[in-house]
């Protein structure tokens, strides 16, 4: 076989999910689909706005089951990386065949459950197996609650990081419980937020935006552009009437980054997490 010359990088998309009708949903779930959001029409989103690669992250109607993420992740090895969802007791070889397919972290989705005991033996092992592969965890909470999982898992030496800008509520302003937390958690260096789902901050659109702008302000001061990146969150779950991949472009030109703060969210950050060439 001859070889497959390098991709040219030109921007990532750090958060994104495909998915079919027809496949196993995960027993306990807020939401599930009535369409479908395959690997083809993602990629002829990145296509259309000017990126080239994309993290594919499991969603949590799937649950554990990451046989489809797995299948496109083998399909298009230079553009995508994943991120899949797991129970505490996977087994060793399940995580390293994962990473010869391009996962690089596991999700931790807490949205709608009961906080877990992360300091417990049930899911020592888990986290111990993901720093050994020298993946993240990712975390999907309100900010609330996530200063005291990230300090949950501190022992374990993880990188970790955050989805959604920490999922605050536009309306509650930057001074909300958690969030002025959540910037002091950039200076110990292993958290990383993914600046995304402006339109899930729990506002008006113009609402969010302008608590995105400043959230964003506060969160290069405190963690550096090095720890944050931009993703799609395509094709917008529970959101779909109202958002597109475009509106989700226009959302983050809006935010009126500087170039070098621009050039870290779309290609220097995740591809040095994720590991893209």
């Amino acid at each position: 076989m001859p070889d497959v010359p390098p991709l040219h990088l030109s921007a990532i998309d750090s958060h994104a999910h495909v998915f079919c009708r027809g496949l196993e949903l995960a027993s306990e779930r807020r939401y599930a689909p009535d369409y479908d959001a395959p690997l083809g029409d993602y990629l002829g989103q990145l296509l259309a706005h000017g990126f080239s690669h994309g993290v594919l992250v499991q969603p949590s109607f799937l649950g554990t089951d990451n046989r489809y993420l797995l299948s496109a992740l083998q399909a298009m090895p230079q553009q995508l990386r994943g991120v899949v969802m797991v129970a505490p007791d996977v087994e060793p070889q399940t995580l390293a065949d994962m990473a010869r397919s391009g996962v690089r972290g596991v999700r931790l989705n807490l949205m709608g459950q009961a906080l877990p005991d992360l300091a417990s033996g049930r899911w020592r092992p888990l986290l111990e197996r993901i720093g050994e592969q020298g993946w993240h965890l990712e975390l999907h909470r309100q900010v609330a609650d996530i200063p005291a999982l990230v300090r949950a898992l501190q022992p374990y030496g993880l990188n970790i990081v955050i989805d959604h800008f920490g999922r605050p509520d536009a309306r509650r302003g930057l001074g909300q419980p958690g969030f002025a937390e959540l910037l002091t958690l950039g200076g110990q260096g292993k958290v990383w937020v993914k600046v995304s789902g402006i339109y899930r901050l729990a506002g008006a659109p113009d609402e969010n935006l302008a608590f995105a702008r400043s959230a964003l302000c506060a969160l290069e001061a405190h963690y550096g552009a090095e720890r944050l990146m931009w993703g799609s969150d395509w094709p917008h779950t529970q959101h779909e009437s109202a958002i597109s991949f475009a509106t989700a472009v226009q959302q983050f030109d809006a935010l009126g980054c500087s170039a070098r703060l621009r050039q870290a969210l779309l290609v220097d950050t995740a591809r040095a997490l994720f590991g893209f060439e």
